[in-house]
């Protein structure tokens, strides 16, 4: 009996596989844990003007930074050397007040330069015609009065090729002198001006004429500022609304006192010993 339940066991054991180790079966492995992500630590303080990729940028070179960087295209002043000043006005033509400007030029015998604008010429064409006949000199202060710096190449050439054009039918010569309007311009319109040979014509005496001061304050802040060699910035036409009555009135007192001073007053050219035009 005992020996027939002990054959029974046996045949079980080796239907069910059991007698030898079960080799048929993989292993399962633990997955494998993923490192945890760097966190910044909490007592790091923060960088106050955040990280350095969203604030070093590279920037625009100042208008300080582009007179130094140009200097022999971006002028301010003529050398000091002698005792020479140049009047220069502004936004030219107009039928009022740049005939007056012409009017006290001519009575006291001063030659300057007017930078004018193109589609202002195309308006008072006889007032041009004027300026160049009493021997002023005229310089390019773009087509309508635009900020350059916001145009696109394009346009920026524009303003100042048909500047050119108009300049040249009345005066002989394509100007070589260009003042840019509020002073502004970028450093990419610099290179292409002085690739065409022109000079930008800046000033180092503004009288603020612009405001609407009286002739008292117009003089007062150009005889101040004023040294052998300076441009000297003055408007002879304005926007709508300007009133550039102080400095009709000024012009008199402030040549008689620079001739008082020995100062002999000249046009931008002159001061500077380049040619107006090409």
């Amino acid at each position: 009996m005992k020996i027939r339940w002990l054959i029974l066991l046996i045949l079980v054991l080796l239907a069910n596989g059991c007698a030898s180790p079960d080799t048929t079966k993989t292993q399962q492995l633990e997955p494998l844990q993923q490192p945890e992500q760097i966190k910044p630590l909490s007592h790091t303080p923060d960088l106050a003007d955040g990280p350095e990729s969203g604030t070093r940028e590279p920037r625009p070179l100042t208008l300080a930074d582009l007179r130094a960087k140009y200097r022999s295209t971006f002028l301010l002043n003529g050398p000091s050397s002698k005792r020479e000043v140049a009047l220069t006005f502004d936004d030219a033509p107009d039928d009022h007040f740049t005939p007056q400007v012409l009017d006290v030029l001519k009575k006291e015998g001063v030659k300057a330069t007017f930078f004018v604008v193109g589609n202002r010429v195309e308006a008072h064409p006889d007032i041009v015609k004027r300026m160049v006949d009493e021997g002023h000199v005229i310089g390019n202060h773009s087509y309508d009065h635009a900020n350059l710096p916001k145009l696109t190449d394009d346009k920026f050439r524009e303003q100042i090729t048909k500047t050119d054009n108009l300049i040249h039918s009345f005066t002989g010569y394509t100007p070589n002198l260009i003042r840019p309007p509020y002073g502004n311009i970028s450093e990419g319109q610099i290179q292409w001006l002085a690739s065409q040979h022109k000079k930008i014509i800046s000033w180092n005496v503004d009288s603020l004429d612009w405001k609407g001061l009286s002739a008292e304050e117009v003089e007062t802040n150009v005889l101040a500022q004023v040294h052998p060699g300076s441009i000297i910035l003055q408007h002879s036409a304005g926007g709508i609304g300007e009133d550039l009555t102080g400095t009709v009135n000024a012009l008199p007192g402030i040549i008689a006192k620079l001739r008082e001073d020995g100062v002999k007053l000249v046009t931008v050219p002159e001061l500077l010993n380049i040619p107006a035009g090409q």
